[in-house]
């Protein structure tokens, strides 16, 4: 199933191939400042649309996942990194369109622990 998402303002668009039955929430001091709900997939589902200069990166503790976010809006859709190298995407289901997040299972992740 392919699923749509974007930014607020629309600056930046994605397309994601893939059925998710659970996300995960984070609670580490970045994934709950963000409300990120969490679905990783390989990044060659991802398909990215992105005006000029619109993709601004933040990185922190290892700097192992390459979170992406809007620059005008500041929306935080996907992030990139590896795993076991193999090329991932963090996609985040609440910038997805058309998705009943009260439907959604959630894997709690003790993020605060690591």
């Amino acid at each position: 199933m392919s699923h749509t998402g974007r930014c607020h303002c629309g600056k930046i668009s994605f397309e994601v191939e893939g059925d998710f039955e659970s996300v995960l929430e984070c609670n580490c001091s970045h994934c709950s400042s963000k409300g990120y709900l969490l679905w990783f997939v390989p990044r060659a589902d991802v398909s990215v649309k992105a005006e000029d200069n619109s993709l601004s990166t933040y990185t922190f503790n290892k700097h192992e996942i390459k979170h992406h976010f809007c620059s005008t809006c500041g929306s935080a859709p996907f992030g990139f990194g590896t795993n076991n190298g193999v090329e991932m995407a963090a996609i985040n289901v609440r910038c997805l369109q058309d998705i009943d997040l009260s439907s959604i299972k959630r894997d709690f992740v003790d993020g605060r622990a690591f």
